[in-house]
Order: structure tokens, then C-alpha cells, then sequence
């Protein structure tokens, strides 16, 4: 039985070791390239200043790039960690961490704090207030309609018929926003849409210092119910024949893919497809459907697919820097399409 379960572990250590060396090379690949490419030697040198260390490049990557990379490692986490919570709740592959209008509540936040004064304010003074203001604004509209899918979570059983109030929330909030953009004036639609393109580098150290508690909180709750997640596989039913209490596991499923999304869109911006997709990548390298082994490898995925997309993103060598969500769509729309043709289970959550 021991050789049983070494032979059983002994591919997912494998493909755990391989992934953390993705890892690592990823992320050195991210603080090497860009507009600037920055010597490795000097990259060692920035953490470890010596004689030969130059201040520039030390200023570049600790003060830009880091906090960039570091940023993107959190948001392909926190992404990831609740479109595997979400597929896994409403058994449904296309579920991700925007399926409960949380990303939509976020825009609309933002939008009314963008868009909404755009008659009494200028763009000039939403930019002089900083990012904080419209990170505030983001989170409280996640917030509200947070509470407002608890609050239908805790009246209907059936979990599918929330996934569809979840998906009108999301349609009425995006009409909303729509009509603030048609009325809005030239200067504050252009702002409005570059946040909703999506970007790692505008978050400061100081946002981080918010940013990632708030990320490995909800994380924390994901961890904290991994058995609840491997008995909602068969069905609510079975989940409740095991003792599971299903309203108030499902609330804190809620309340951390909330926390995660939520704060994400907040200071990044909406950012699709990783929710979707690393959950199912997880599933056909791990061949597993056990959250004990998929919390941990989707955070590790998210973390080197966004990696990966923001070093596209950067066009190492050029001035001009992409959305990150066009990357992220351009990259994601063929792996899916490769791995619903490739595996006739894609389908199957569990």
C-alpha cells in the first residue's frame, strides 16, 4: 500500500518541481526584460549591491519591475484560486471568478467614480486624487454586490438558479456602466477605458502592502475549506449527507472568491480568462480533481501564466507596453479551444 501511494504522489511531485522551475525562470525572465533589457548580473547586483552595481538598473528593477512581477504572481494566484472555487461550486467549466457580477460590481464602482462627475469634475482632478480613490470605489460596488448574492445564497437552494441571477446581475451592472459611457465626456471615457484594459504596473509598493494581505486572506479561506470543495464535486446532496453546512460553506466560498476578484479588478483591472483556464490546465497536468493538490498548482499556474503574459505584454526591447488583458485573451482563447478539442472531459469539473 506505501509503494502504492509513493507510485500515486511520485507525478505530482514530479509536476510540482517542474512548474517551480517555470516559476523561477519566469519571473527572472520578467525582471530582465523590457523597454530596457537589464543584464543578469545586474538583477543579482540590485538585490545585493556591491561596487559593480549600477543605480540604474538597480532603480529599474527593484522599484519597477519587482513590484510589477510580484503583482503579477498575486493576480494569477487570486484569479485562479477562485475561478477553481467558483467551476467547483457551480459544476459548471465556464464558471469563473466574474460568474457572480463581483468583477461587475467592481467596474461599476469605478465607472460611477469615473464616469458618473464627469460633468463637475475634470479628468485632471480623478487623476490628481491617485489610485486610491478608484481602488475604494472598486471594492465597495464588489462589495455590494457581494452581499447581494449572499443575501439570494441564503433564500434559494438551488445553486444553478444563483449562477443565473449571478450572470443577470452582471448583464444589468454592465448596462449601467454602458449608459455612464455614452454620457460621459471624451477625457473621462478614455481613463475609464484604459482601466478596464487591464495593468500590473501601476501598482505601487504601498497598494501592495494592502494588496497582498487581502489576496492571501482569501487564499486562506480557500485552504481552510478544501474539504468542502472535494464533497461539493458529487453535489450538494452528497456534500450534506457528509455534515457539510452548505449555506455556510458556500458563504465562504463566496466571501474569499470575492476577497480575491474584488481586490484584483480593483487595482488591476478586470483581467479575464485566467479563472477559467488554470483551473482546467491544473486538472490535465495534475490528473487529479483533489483541492488539496489543485489549490496549491493553480496558484502556482496563475502565477506563471501571468508571468509569462505580462513579459508579452512588456515587448522586451520596445517602448510600447500592451493591455495585459488583450495578452491574456490572445493567450487563453487558444488554449482553451486546444484543450476542449484535445480532452473530451474538459467539460467535466469533476
Amino acid at each position: 500500500m506505501k509503494q502504492t501511494n509513493e507510485h500515486t504522489h511520485r507525478p505530482v511531485r514530479l509536476a510540482f518541481i517542474i512548474l517551480s522551475l517555470a516559476f523561477l525562470l519566469l519571473l527572472i525572465a520578467d525582471l530582465l526584460l523590457g523597454s530596457v533589457i537589464v543584464p543578469l548580473k545586474q538583477i543579482f547586483l540590485a538585490f545585493f549591491p556591491s561596487a559593480e552595481t549600477q543605480d540604474t538598473f538597480r532603480t529599474i528593477v527593484l522599484d519597477f519591475r519587482l513590484p510589477k512581477a510580484i503583482t503579477a504572481i498575486l493576480t494569477g494566484a487570486a484569479l485562479s484560486v477562485s475561478g477553481l472555487q467558483m467551476q467547483t461550486v457551480f459544476r459548471n467549466p465556464l464558471a469563473g471568478p466574474f460568474v457572480l457580477g463581483i468583477s461587475a460590481g467592481a467596474s461599476l464602482g469605478v465607472a460611477l467614480f469615473v464616469l458618473g462627475f464627469s460633468s463637475v469634475v475634470t479628468f485632471g482632478v480623478v487623476t490628481a486624487t491617485g489610485a486610491w480613490p478608484l481602488a475604494m470605489v472598486a471594492w465597495l460596488g464588489a462589495f455590494l454586490v457581494m452581499l447581494l448574492v449572499l443575501y439570494v445564497s441564503t433564500r434559494v437552494n438551488d445553486i444553478m438558479t444563483i449562477l443565473i441571477l449571478g450572470i443577470l446581475f452582471t448583464s444589468a451592472v454592465t448596462a449601467v456602466v454602458s449608459i455612464l459611457q455614452y454620457f460621459s465626456n471624451e477625457s473621462m471615457l478614455k481613463a475609464f477605458i484604459i482601466w478596464t484594459m487591464g495593468s500590473l504596473g501601476s501598482v505601487t509598493n504601498e497598494q501592495l502592502s494592502v494588496m497582498a494581505p487581502a489576496i492571501f486572506l482569501g487564499i486562506a479561506l480557500a485552504f481552510l475549506k478544501i474539504k468542502d470543495l472535494n464533497a461539493f464535486l458529487l453535489g450538494e446532496n452528497y456534500a450534506r449527507s457528509l455534515g457539510v453546512r452548505i449555506v455556510r460553506s458556500r458563504i465562504f466560498i463566496f466571501l474569499s472568491t470575492s476577497l480575491l476578484a474584488g481586490t484584483i479588478t480593483a487595482f488591476c483591472g478586470p483581467i479575464g480568462f485566467i479563472g477559467i483556464a488554470v483551473p482546467h490546465i491544473c486538472r490535465v497536468v495534475f490528473k487529479t480533481s483533489n483541492h488539496l493538490v489543485l489549490v496549491p498548482a493553480v496558484i502556482l499556474t496563475g502565477g506563471i501564466v501571468m508571468l509569462f503574459s505580462d513579459i508579452v505584454s512588456q515587448l522586451p526591447g520596445m517602448q510600447t507596453t500592451l493591455p495585459i488583458n488583450s495578452v491574456t485573451a490572445i493567450i487563453g482563447i487558444p488554449v482553451i479551444m486546444w484543450m476542449i478539442i484535445k480532452n473530451k472531459k474538459f467539460a467535466s469539473v469533476s
